[in-house]
């Protein structure tokens, strides 16, 4: 029974955090677009700038 006391603030807290976070995520608008974000993935139109070989230290230096 004594451990109700301590559970059901402990409870309370947890569930408040957690509305708080919701909120806060809305506010910032993570849920404003569920679609793009995944459509965007699969339409991979950026290209890649060509890599840059290292120097190599075989070649003799002026």
């Amino acid at each position: 029974m004594e451990s109700l006391f301590f559970l059901v603030p402990v409870t309370l807290l947890l569930v408040g955090i957690a509305v708080a976070v919701f909120f806060w995520a809305m506010r910032s608008g993570q849920f404003d677009d569920l679609d793009s974000p995944a459509w965007r993935i699969l339409h991979d139109d950026e290209t890649q700038p060509p890599r840059s070989e290292p120097p190599n230290d075989d070649q003799p230096r002026p």
